[in-house]
Protein backbone atom coordinates (compact mmCIF):
# COMPACT_ATOMS: atom_id res chain seq x y z
CA UNK A 1 0.00 0.00 0.00
CA UNK A 2 1.39 3.73 -0.59
CA UNK A 3 2.70 5.70 1.84
CA UNK A 4 0.90 8.32 0.94
CA UNK A 5 -2.61 6.71 1.66
CA UNK A 6 -1.20 5.60 5.39
CA UNK A 7 -0.34 9.59 6.31
CA UNK A 8 -4.35 10.15 5.07
CA UNK A 9 -5.58 7.55 7.12
CA UNK A 10 -3.25 9.06 9.94
CA UNK A 11 -4.51 12.61 9.64
CA UNK A 12 -7.89 11.80 8.94
CA UNK A 13 -7.59 9.64 12.92
CA UNK A 14 -6.38 12.39 13.77
CA UNK A 15 -9.05 14.82 12.58
CA UNK A 16 -12.27 12.76 13.26
CA UNK A 17 -11.14 12.21 16.95
CA UNK A 18 -10.84 15.80 17.47
CA UNK A 19 -13.19 17.49 15.42
CA UNK A 20 -16.79 17.06 17.79
CA UNK A 21 -20.08 18.83 16.93
CA UNK A 22 -18.55 21.00 14.59
CA UNK A 23 -15.76 22.75 16.59
CA UNK A 24 -12.56 21.55 17.81
CA UNK A 25 -11.92 20.28 21.08
CA UNK A 26 -10.08 18.68 23.72
CA UNK A 27 -9.30 14.91 22.50
CA UNK A 28 -8.53 14.06 26.19
CA UNK A 29 -12.22 14.79 26.94
CA UNK A 30 -13.59 12.86 24.11
CA UNK A 31 -11.18 9.59 25.15
CA UNK A 32 -12.35 10.54 29.02
CA UNK A 33 -15.99 10.10 27.94
CA UNK A 34 -15.55 6.98 25.42
CA UNK A 35 -13.34 5.08 28.17
CA UNK A 36 -16.51 6.15 30.78
CA UNK A 37 -19.52 4.85 28.21
CA UNK A 38 -17.30 1.96 28.04
CA UNK A 39 -16.85 0.85 31.22
CA UNK A 40 -20.88 1.64 31.37
CA UNK A 41 -21.46 -0.69 29.05
CA UNK A 42 -19.31 -3.55 30.45
CA UNK A 43 -21.39 -3.59 33.54
CA UNK A 44 -24.47 -4.56 31.95
CA UNK A 45 -23.93 -8.11 33.02
CA UNK A 46 -26.33 -10.63 33.89
CA UNK A 47 -24.82 -11.24 37.19
CA UNK A 48 -24.43 -7.67 38.10
CA UNK A 49 -27.44 -6.25 36.34
CA UNK A 50 -30.15 -9.43 35.09
CA UNK A 51 -33.04 -7.27 34.82
CA UNK A 52 -31.59 -4.79 32.45
CA UNK A 53 -29.46 -6.90 30.86
CA UNK A 54 -32.39 -9.22 29.71
CA UNK A 55 -34.22 -6.39 28.59
CA UNK A 56 -31.15 -4.87 26.69
CA UNK A 57 -30.75 -7.96 24.74
CA UNK A 58 -34.54 -8.41 23.95
CA UNK A 59 -34.86 -4.87 22.42
CA UNK A 60 -31.56 -5.69 21.03
CA UNK A 61 -33.13 -8.74 19.44
CA UNK A 62 -36.14 -7.07 18.32
CA UNK A 63 -34.17 -4.78 16.49
CA UNK A 64 -31.64 -7.16 15.01
CA UNK A 65 -34.86 -8.88 13.80
CA UNK A 66 -36.66 -5.84 11.81
CA UNK A 67 -33.05 -5.24 10.27
CA UNK A 68 -32.84 -8.61 8.68
CA UNK A 69 -36.13 -8.51 7.69
CA UNK A 70 -35.63 -4.99 5.93
CA UNK A 71 -32.66 -6.66 4.34
CA UNK A 72 -34.43 -9.60 3.09
CA UNK A 73 -37.61 -7.64 2.09
CA UNK A 74 -34.82 -5.15 -0.38
CA UNK A 75 -33.59 -8.37 -1.71
CA UNK A 76 -36.72 -10.48 -2.23
CA UNK A 77 -35.95 -11.67 -5.29
CA UNK A 78 -33.47 -13.62 -4.50
CA UNK A 79 -35.12 -14.53 -1.64
CA UNK A 80 -38.23 -16.11 -3.67
CA UNK A 81 -35.50 -17.86 -5.99
CA UNK A 82 -34.36 -19.39 -2.60
CA UNK A 83 -37.44 -20.54 -1.54
CA UNK A 84 -39.01 -21.91 -4.77
CA UNK A 85 -35.40 -23.78 -5.10
CA UNK A 86 -36.24 -24.73 -1.10
CA UNK A 87 -40.03 -26.08 -2.31
CA UNK A 88 -38.69 -28.29 -4.97
CA UNK A 89 -35.77 -29.94 -3.24
CA UNK A 90 -38.54 -30.51 -0.59
CA UNK A 91 -40.85 -32.41 -3.08
CA UNK A 92 -38.14 -34.70 -4.29
CA UNK A 93 -37.43 -35.29 -0.22
CA UNK A 94 -41.11 -36.41 0.33
CA UNK A 95 -42.17 -38.16 -3.40
CA UNK A 96 -40.94 -41.58 -3.24
CA UNK A 97 -38.84 -43.45 -6.09
CA UNK A 98 -35.73 -44.78 -7.40
CA UNK A 99 -34.00 -41.06 -6.10
CA UNK A 100 -34.79 -41.67 -2.92
CA UNK A 101 -31.21 -43.30 -2.21
CA UNK A 102 -29.26 -40.62 -3.38
CA UNK A 103 -31.47 -38.00 -1.22
CA UNK A 104 -30.92 -39.76 2.03
CA UNK A 105 -27.05 -39.82 1.17
CA UNK A 106 -26.98 -36.17 0.43
CA UNK A 107 -29.22 -35.54 3.58
CA UNK A 108 -26.51 -37.22 5.91
CA UNK A 109 -23.97 -35.34 4.29
CA UNK A 110 -24.98 -32.19 4.27
CA UNK A 111 -26.14 -31.85 8.24
CA UNK A 112 -23.11 -33.71 8.81
CA UNK A 113 -21.00 -30.86 7.01
CA UNK A 114 -23.46 -27.70 8.24
CA UNK A 115 -23.05 -29.36 11.66
CA UNK A 116 -19.12 -28.59 11.62
CA UNK A 117 -19.34 -25.40 9.69
CA UNK A 118 -21.30 -24.30 12.63
CA UNK A 119 -18.94 -25.15 15.01
CA UNK A 120 -15.96 -23.99 13.60
CA UNK A 121 -18.03 -20.47 12.82
CA UNK A 122 -19.25 -20.35 16.31
CA UNK A 123 -15.71 -20.65 17.19
CA UNK A 124 -14.41 -17.42 15.72
CA UNK A 125 -17.14 -15.22 14.78
CA UNK A 126 -16.64 -13.82 18.21
CA UNK A 127 -19.89 -13.08 19.94
CA UNK A 128 -18.47 -11.56 23.23
CA UNK A 129 -16.18 -14.85 23.69
CA UNK A 130 -15.70 -17.98 21.24
CA UNK A 131 -16.57 -21.40 22.06
CA UNK A 132 -13.27 -23.15 22.03
CA UNK A 133 -14.99 -26.22 19.73
CA UNK A 134 -11.67 -27.47 18.52
CA UNK A 135 -10.75 -28.75 22.05
CA UNK A 136 -14.54 -29.58 23.39
CA UNK A 137 -15.87 -31.00 19.84
CA UNK A 138 -13.44 -31.51 17.17
CA UNK A 139 -10.32 -32.31 19.09
CA UNK A 140 -12.13 -35.21 20.84
CA UNK A 141 -13.87 -36.71 17.66
CA UNK A 142 -10.30 -36.95 16.14
CA UNK A 143 -9.09 -38.30 19.34
CA UNK A 144 -11.72 -41.02 19.57
CA UNK A 145 -11.43 -41.80 16.16
CA UNK A 146 -7.51 -42.37 16.35
CA UNK A 147 -7.48 -44.65 19.52
CA UNK A 148 -10.57 -46.63 17.69
CA UNK A 149 -8.23 -46.98 14.65
CA UNK A 150 -5.52 -48.17 16.16
CA UNK A 151 -7.59 -50.71 18.69
CA UNK A 152 -9.32 -51.71 15.41
CA UNK A 153 -6.70 -52.28 13.07
CA UNK A 154 -9.20 -50.92 10.49
CA UNK A 155 -10.69 -46.97 10.01
CA UNK A 156 -13.88 -49.34 8.02
CA UNK A 157 -16.71 -47.95 10.62
CA UNK A 158 -19.47 -46.58 9.56
CA UNK A 159 -19.77 -43.57 7.57
CA UNK A 160 -20.26 -40.10 9.34
CA UNK A 161 -21.96 -39.51 11.22
CA UNK A 162 -21.12 -41.93 13.51
CA UNK A 163 -23.78 -44.16 15.50
CA UNK A 164 -23.95 -43.71 19.86
CA UNK A 165 -20.59 -45.16 19.42
CA UNK A 166 -17.76 -46.08 17.05
CA UNK A 167 -17.93 -50.16 17.04
CA UNK A 168 -14.90 -52.05 15.14
CA UNK A 169 -16.23 -53.29 11.72
CA UNK A 170 -16.47 -57.52 11.91
CA UNK A 171 -14.10 -58.32 9.32
CA UNK A 172 -10.40 -59.31 10.40
CA UNK A 173 -7.67 -56.93 9.18
CA UNK A 174 -3.86 -57.40 9.14
CA UNK A 175 -1.87 -55.52 12.24
CA UNK A 176 -0.34 -52.93 11.47
CA UNK A 177 -2.64 -51.90 8.55
CA UNK A 178 -3.03 -48.46 10.15
CA UNK A 179 -0.88 -45.54 9.02
CA UNK A 180 -1.34 -41.55 9.68
CA UNK A 181 -2.59 -41.16 6.51
CA UNK A 182 -5.16 -43.60 6.55
CA UNK A 183 -6.17 -41.57 9.77
CA UNK A 184 -6.14 -38.39 8.28
CA UNK A 185 -7.85 -39.06 5.32
CA UNK A 186 -10.51 -40.69 7.37
CA UNK A 187 -11.34 -37.42 9.37
CA UNK A 188 -10.18 -35.08 6.46
CA UNK A 189 -13.70 -34.02 5.42
CA UNK A 190 -15.25 -32.62 9.38
CA UNK A 191 -12.03 -30.94 9.83
CA UNK A 192 -12.05 -29.35 6.70
CA UNK A 193 -15.08 -28.37 7.09
CA UNK A 194 -14.84 -26.52 10.54
CA UNK A 195 -11.83 -25.20 9.47
CA UNK A 196 -14.08 -23.46 6.73
CA UNK A 197 -16.08 -22.29 9.07
CA UNK A 198 -13.61 -20.66 11.02
CA UNK A 199 -12.88 -19.22 8.10
CA UNK A 200 -16.55 -17.68 7.59
CA UNK A 201 -16.11 -16.21 11.50
CA UNK A 202 -13.31 -14.39 10.66
CA UNK A 203 -15.69 -11.91 7.65
CA UNK A 204 -17.20 -9.64 10.18
CA UNK A 205 -14.16 -7.64 11.48
CA UNK A 206 -13.51 -7.46 7.44
CA UNK A 207 -16.54 -5.99 6.19
CA UNK A 208 -16.91 -3.74 9.07
CA UNK A 209 -13.39 -2.07 8.58
CA UNK A 210 -14.38 -2.10 5.03
CA UNK A 211 -17.24 -0.57 5.52
CA UNK A 212 -16.15 2.29 8.20
CA UNK A 213 -13.32 2.49 5.06
CA UNK A 214 -15.81 3.45 2.46
CA UNK A 215 -17.99 5.43 4.38
CA UNK A 216 -15.71 7.68 6.21
CA UNK A 217 -17.24 6.92 9.13
CA UNK A 218 -15.89 5.72 12.79
CA UNK A 219 -17.06 2.90 14.14
CA UNK A 220 -17.79 2.34 17.65
CA UNK A 221 -15.54 -0.91 17.91
CA UNK A 222 -13.01 -1.23 20.84
CA UNK A 223 -11.14 -3.30 17.99
CA UNK A 224 -11.41 -1.02 15.29
CA UNK A 225 -10.42 1.90 17.58
CA UNK A 226 -7.36 -0.02 18.86
CA UNK A 227 -6.27 -0.24 14.96
CA UNK A 228 -6.43 2.90 14.23
CA UNK A 229 -4.37 3.86 17.73
CA UNK A 230 -1.98 1.72 16.59
CA UNK A 231 -1.89 3.14 13.04
CA UNK A 232 -1.60 6.40 14.68
CA UNK A 233 1.55 5.64 17.13
CA UNK A 234 3.09 2.84 14.58
CA UNK A 235 6.59 4.74 14.78
CA UNK A 236 6.26 4.51 18.69
CA UNK A 237 5.16 1.19 19.83
CA UNK A 238 7.74 -0.09 22.47
CA UNK A 239 5.82 -3.23 24.17
CA UNK A 240 5.50 -6.78 22.66
CA UNK A 241 2.08 -6.82 22.02
CA UNK A 242 1.61 -3.54 20.00
CA UNK A 243 4.88 -4.84 17.92
CA UNK A 244 3.08 -7.82 17.03
CA UNK A 245 0.22 -6.60 16.20
CA UNK A 246 2.35 -3.99 13.91
CA UNK A 247 4.23 -7.40 12.15
CA UNK A 248 0.76 -9.04 11.33
CA UNK A 249 -0.63 -5.74 10.37
CA UNK A 250 2.52 -5.06 8.13
CA UNK A 251 2.59 -8.40 7.08
CA UNK A 252 -0.81 -8.43 5.99
CA UNK A 253 -0.20 -4.76 4.25
CA UNK A 254 3.14 -5.48 2.48
CA UNK A 255 2.53 -9.16 1.39
CA UNK A 256 -0.89 -9.12 0.29
CA UNK A 257 -2.35 -12.87 -0.55
CA UNK A 258 0.76 -14.69 0.72
CA UNK A 259 0.71 -12.68 3.69
CA UNK A 260 -2.95 -13.46 4.71
CA UNK A 261 -1.97 -16.83 4.31
CA UNK A 262 0.66 -17.21 6.05
CA UNK A 263 -1.46 -15.36 9.17
CA UNK A 264 -4.16 -17.74 8.60
CA UNK A 265 -1.91 -20.97 8.24
CA UNK A 266 -0.72 -21.03 11.79
CA UNK A 267 -2.70 -20.81 15.54
CA UNK A 268 -2.80 -17.03 15.71
CA UNK A 269 -4.77 -15.42 18.16
CA UNK A 270 -4.18 -11.90 16.15
CA UNK A 271 -5.80 -12.78 13.20
CA UNK A 272 -8.89 -10.65 13.79
CA UNK A 273 -6.44 -7.74 13.48
CA UNK A 274 -5.31 -9.35 9.88
CA UNK A 275 -9.30 -8.71 8.89
CA UNK A 276 -9.45 -5.33 10.18
CA UNK A 277 -6.06 -4.82 7.77
CA UNK A 278 -7.69 -6.14 5.14
CA UNK A 279 -11.05 -4.07 5.22
CA UNK A 280 -9.36 -1.10 6.10
CA UNK A 281 -7.13 -1.00 2.94
CA UNK A 282 -9.64 -2.27 1.11
CA UNK A 283 -8.46 -5.56 0.06
CA UNK A 284 -10.22 -7.37 -2.29
CA UNK A 285 -12.81 -9.55 -0.88
CA UNK A 286 -11.68 -12.82 -2.50
CA UNK A 287 -8.15 -12.43 -2.08
CA UNK A 288 -8.74 -12.17 1.51
CA UNK A 289 -10.87 -15.12 1.78
CA UNK A 290 -9.64 -16.94 -0.44
CA UNK A 291 -6.01 -16.98 1.90
CA UNK A 292 -8.16 -17.48 4.82
CA UNK A 293 -9.71 -20.28 3.34
CA UNK A 294 -6.96 -22.19 2.23
CA UNK A 295 -5.04 -21.37 5.42
CA UNK A 296 -7.32 -22.47 8.04
CA UNK A 297 -9.26 -25.01 5.82
CA UNK A 298 -6.17 -27.02 4.46
CA UNK A 299 -2.59 -25.69 5.99
CA UNK A 300 -3.67 -25.20 9.33
CA UNK A 301 -5.64 -27.92 9.77
CA UNK A 302 -3.80 -30.81 8.74
CA UNK A 303 -1.51 -28.90 11.37
CA UNK A 304 -3.99 -29.44 13.34
CA UNK A 305 -4.77 -32.97 13.19
CA UNK A 306 -1.78 -34.61 12.92
CA UNK A 307 -0.77 -33.00 16.62
CA UNK A 308 -4.02 -35.10 17.67
CA UNK A 309 -3.22 -37.91 15.99
CA UNK A 310 0.00 -38.31 16.80
CA UNK A 311 -0.66 -37.51 20.45
CA UNK A 312 -3.37 -39.95 21.00
CA UNK A 313 -1.43 -42.95 18.75
CA UNK A 314 -1.51 -46.32 20.60
CA UNK A 315 2.34 -46.29 21.77
CA UNK A 316 2.09 -42.58 23.23
CA UNK A 317 -1.18 -43.21 25.02
CA UNK A 318 0.27 -46.18 27.27
CA UNK A 319 3.33 -44.07 27.72
CA UNK A 320 1.61 -41.17 28.69
CA UNK A 321 -0.62 -43.23 31.33
CA UNK A 322 2.97 -45.42 32.51
CA UNK A 323 4.30 -41.64 33.21
CA UNK A 324 1.11 -41.11 35.35
CA UNK A 325 1.38 -43.90 37.33
CA UNK A 326 5.28 -43.01 37.78
CA UNK A 327 4.22 -40.17 39.59
CA UNK A 328 5.30 -40.39 43.61
CA UNK A 329 2.76 -41.26 46.00
CA UNK A 330 -0.49 -40.45 43.76
CA UNK A 331 0.78 -42.12 40.76
CA UNK A 332 -0.97 -44.87 41.09
CA UNK A 333 -4.53 -43.71 42.20
CA UNK A 334 -4.16 -41.30 39.05
CA UNK A 335 -3.36 -43.79 36.76
CA UNK A 336 -6.38 -46.42 37.52
CA UNK A 337 -9.21 -43.96 35.93
CA UNK A 338 -7.36 -43.82 33.26
CA UNK A 339 -6.40 -47.87 32.07
CA UNK A 340 -10.73 -47.87 33.31
CA UNK A 341 -11.59 -45.24 30.90
CA UNK A 342 -9.14 -46.79 27.95
CA UNK A 343 -10.59 -50.27 28.39
CA UNK A 344 -13.98 -49.33 28.52
CA UNK A 345 -13.69 -47.72 25.75
CA UNK A 346 -11.88 -50.93 24.10
CA UNK A 347 -15.01 -53.18 25.25
CA UNK A 348 -17.17 -50.55 24.03
CA UNK A 349 -15.33 -50.89 20.39
CA UNK A 350 -15.41 -55.20 20.24
CA UNK A 351 -19.38 -55.14 20.71
CA UNK A 352 -18.81 -56.28 24.69
CA UNK A 353 -20.66 -53.09 26.65
CA UNK A 354 -23.06 -56.01 27.75
CA UNK A 355 -20.57 -56.77 30.54
CA UNK A 356 -17.20 -56.62 31.90
CA UNK A 357 -17.83 -52.81 31.67
CA UNK A 358 -16.70 -51.04 35.44
CA UNK A 359 -20.12 -50.22 36.93
CA UNK A 360 -20.45 -46.04 37.30
CA UNK A 361 -19.78 -43.71 35.44
CA UNK A 362 -15.74 -42.96 34.72
CA UNK A 363 -15.01 -39.36 36.30
CA UNK A 364 -12.95 -38.56 33.45
CA UNK A 365 -16.12 -38.79 31.52
CA UNK A 366 -17.94 -37.23 34.13
CA UNK A 367 -15.94 -33.57 33.98
CA UNK A 368 -15.38 -33.90 29.85
CA UNK A 369 -19.35 -33.81 29.76
CA UNK A 370 -19.53 -30.86 32.87
CA UNK A 371 -16.83 -29.08 31.04
CA UNK A 372 -18.81 -29.33 27.58
CA UNK A 373 -21.92 -27.82 29.76
CA UNK A 374 -20.28 -25.28 31.56
CA UNK A 375 -18.69 -23.79 28.31
CA UNK A 376 -21.76 -23.82 26.42
CA UNK A 377 -23.63 -22.26 28.99
CA UNK A 378 -20.78 -19.78 29.79
CA UNK A 379 -20.84 -18.78 25.51
CA UNK A 380 -24.86 -18.99 25.53
CA UNK A 381 -24.37 -16.14 28.50
CA UNK A 382 -21.75 -14.25 26.57
CA UNK A 383 -24.11 -13.53 23.30
CA UNK A 384 -26.93 -12.34 26.02
CA UNK A 385 -24.43 -10.15 27.67
CA UNK A 386 -23.12 -8.83 24.19
CA UNK A 387 -26.01 -7.82 22.73
CA UNK A 388 -27.72 -6.19 25.32
CA UNK A 389 -23.87 -3.99 25.62
CA UNK A 390 -24.42 -3.48 21.68
CA UNK A 391 -28.12 -2.08 23.00
CA UNK A 392 -26.26 -0.04 25.23
CA UNK A 393 -24.25 1.48 22.86
CA UNK A 394 -27.25 2.27 20.72
CA UNK A 395 -28.52 4.27 23.58
CA UNK A 396 -25.12 6.31 23.87
CA UNK A 397 -24.63 6.70 19.78
CA UNK A 398 -28.77 8.26 19.96
CA UNK A 399 -27.62 10.97 22.96
CA UNK A 400 -24.33 11.79 21.71
CA UNK A 401 -26.41 12.57 18.06
CA UNK A 402 -28.89 14.06 19.87
CA UNK A 403 -26.15 16.04 22.08
CA UNK A 404 -24.62 17.41 18.26
CA UNK A 405 -27.90 18.77 17.21
CA UNK A 406 -28.51 21.13 20.29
Amino acid sequence: MAENGTDCDQRRIRMSKEQHNGNFTDSSMLSERKRREREERLNIVLWKKPLVTLQYFCLETLINLKEWTIKLWRRRGVLVCVLLALAVLTALYYIQGAHQQYVRYMEKKFFWCAYWVGLGILSSVGLGTGLHTFLLYLGPHIASVTLAAYECNSVNFPEPPYPDQIICPDQETTEGSISLWTIISKVRLEACMWGAGTAIGELPPYFMARAARLSGAEPDDEEYQEFEEMLEHAETAQDFASRAKLAVQNLVQKVGFFGILACASIPNPLFDLAGITCGHFLVPFWTFFGATLIGKAVIKMHIQKLFVIITFSKHIVEQMVALIGAIPSIGPSLQKPFQEYLEAQRIKLHHKSDGAVPQGENWLSWIFEKLVIVMVCYFILSIINSMAQSYAKRLQQKMYSEEKTK
